[in-house]
């Protein structure tokens, strides 16, 4: 990775649009300490320190959340309008007729898409702004309203400066924002290492076996990224005139982890929410229940969470590949999977494939979504290491240096003439 990064360094057009990805990197980091009028953040960073969905959003944010900056909620409303604008595709045919027309449909999704993004942040900011009220040092109205627009202005600003990255840059503006975000706190991370360790709070055989650990994950992460099982496809030979055809072999790649991070993140955000809500009225029965049996690190906390990973992992599966397609356009082309007649039994064969693959990722993801979790309880240290941070980080990681590895290839090619 690192000898990709420094040849992509010598090349000049590269180089400046690594520099202008840098720089707006650091545009948004700058971001993330402009705060919010209007808010007590001294005891905001104590409700967010005690974990939960508004934890979640503070690693993802970059710690901007804590901070109760402009960006405090980040691309999230992004996130989710482009979840849901994938969900509609699928269910109303108009949108699934826009999404075949090539270029200009795209644009169009693209447009509906930020045009969701901005009632989305809207609301969420709302709704944040309103349930945390008593945070506010000013609690009229006008003060709710401006910092309903502060926090929707950044998650606009952030959604352009996303696909500026994008244009003029190098790699996924989206994914290179959340990354960023993150790798943030890793100083943070290594500083509260440091003071337990000098605190007494824990030793040094546990924070090696918890780096050891967690060197491991990254490495079974990677795997899973990579991790593919293809299915071999024939062509038939065809001959026209005096030319011939097809007759290559081909294959579909059906990956491991076909859904990627989402799953995970929809099971954290599902199971969070009702506890989040039951922590504006502490003193109510649902909020003693859901503390005493479904808290953070609790056994029912854990065995919900990896029900619902491997049933979001399914249904996204399902959402995002359609094995019908997928046979049609096989047999549209004249191709064929050995051994199996075309049509219905190779849309069957590659679901029944694909079924099998997936439970292995669902698990895999269930995996490194609670085990972290019930290592950070037994053994005391309380860095935060989920899984959502390892696969975006790892994820993105991978999608940047394959981009720029093609961006060299494009350049440096030189052709069957030379």
């Amino acid at each position: 990775m690192f000898n990709t990064l420094r040849n992509a360094w010598k090349i000049p057009d590269l180089r400046s649009k690594m520099l202008f990805t840098l720089a707006m990197l650091v545009v948004y980091r700058l971001g993330s300490f402009i705060p919010v009028p209007n808010m007590n953040t001294a005891a905001l960073q104590q409700l967010v320190e005690s974990g939960g969905l508004l934890g979640f959003f503070d690693v993802i944010s970059g710690g901007a959340f804590k901070n109760f900056a402009v960006f405090a909620m980040n691309i999230t409303p992004y996130i989710n309008a482009t979840i849901i604008m994938q969900l509609l595709t699928i269910a109303i045919p108009s949108l699934e007729a826009l999404a075949k027309e090539g270029e200009e449909g795209r644009k169009k999704i693209a447009q509906y898409t930020r045009y969701g993004t901005v009632v989305l942040a809207l609301i969420q900011a709302v709704a944040l702004s309103y349930g945390l009220r008593s945070y506010l040092i000013d609690r009229s109205a006008t003060s709710i309203i401006l910092v309903a627009l502060s926090l929707t202005a950044g998650t606009a600003f952030l959604m352009w400066l996303g696909e500026l990255i994008n244009d003029k840059g190098i790699g996924n503006g989206i994914s290179l924002i959340i990354f960023a975000g993150i790798v943030s706190r890793i100083p943070l991370g290594i500083k509260k290492l440091y003071d337990l360790y000098t605190a007494k709070t824990t030793n040094f055989i546990e924070i090696i076996l918890f780096l050891a650990f967690a060197i491991l994950i990254i490495m079974g992460v990677v795997l899973i990224q990579e991790g593919q099982r293809r299915i071999p496809v024939q062509y038939a030979k065809r001959v026209v005139g005096r030319k011939v055809y097809g007759g290559q072999s081909t294959h579909i790649p059906l990956r491991v982890n076909q859904a990627g991070v989402i799953p995970v993140i929809f099971a954290m955000s599902l199971i969070a929410f009702p506890n989040q809500i039951a922590a504006f009225f502490p003193n109510s029965a649902v909020y003693q229940f859901l503390t005493k049996y479904f808290d953070w690190g609790t056994f029912g906390h854990g065995l919900l969470y990896a029900l619902l990973i491997v049933g979001f992992t399914y249904f996204y599966t399902a959402v995002t590949f359609n094995p019908v397609e997928v046979a049609n356009n096989i047999k549209k082309y004249g191709g064929f999977i050995p051994g199996i007649r075309p049509g219905k039994p190779t849309s069957d064969f590659i679901q029944k494939s694909l079924n099998r693959i997936t439970l292995v990722g669902a698990f895999f993801l269930a995996f490194i979504a609670i085990v972290p979790i019930f290592l950070m309880n037994y053994t005391g240290i309380k860095v935060y290491f989920g899984s959502t941070s390892l696969l975006i980080v790892v994820g993105v990681a991978m999608d940047f240096v394959k981009q720029v590895e093609s961006q060299m290839v494009m350049r440096n090619y030189q052709g069957f003439l030379k």
